[in-house]
């Protein structure tokens, strides 16, 4: 019944604080960076190209076994070029927290995700977290920076 925590980074080397903002900040990049089995789709309007606090998004997941899932997430905090967060609303998490963190440095950005997740059904929850959850939710980020590398190309 507690909240676990994946911490995830990565160097964009070569890259500008505004290219990385641009990337990441949009809603409709966090398809390009989704493994496709997951069945991502944004069933919600951009009613804006800014992020901005408060922004709702709501999306189209197959998680499991190719079973739809609504979610959707509420962007609660931006701070531009430097970080944001999101947080689930509705969806499969008892609480999603997910910060993404941006810092310069000598050789380009630095890209944090810093996710604290509770699953629910309390103790059947943990369980399914040490079985499944914590592991496909490593894949999923291990996807990301796989395909972050290929679109920043070799300096990511």
């Amino acid at each position: 019944m507690g909240v676990h925590v994946l911490k995830r980074d990565q160097l964009l080397k070569d890259v500008s604080m505004q290219e990385a903002w641009s990337f990441f900040s949009s809603p409709e990049n966090l398809k390009k960076i989704t493994p496709d089995y997951m069945g991502f789709d944004i069933i919600s309007n951009a009613d804006t190209e800014e992020m901005y606090p408060g922004q709702i998004i709501r999306y189209v997941v197959k998680p499991v076994a190719g079973i739809p899932m609504k979610w959707t997430t509420e962007i609660t905090q931006v701070k531009e070029p430097y970080f944001f967060i999101d947080e689930q609303k509705q969806g499969p998490y008892k609480i999603w927290h997910h910060q993404h963190r941006f810092k310069e440095v000598e050789h380009g950005v630095l890209m944090e995700d810093i996710v604290h997740y509770q699953p629910p059904m309390g103790v059947l929850g943990d369980l399914a977290n040490k079985v499944l959850i914590r592991k496909k939710l490593k894949e999923i980020f291990d996807y990301r920076k796989k395909i972050i590398k290929d679109i920043f190309g070799k300096n990511a």
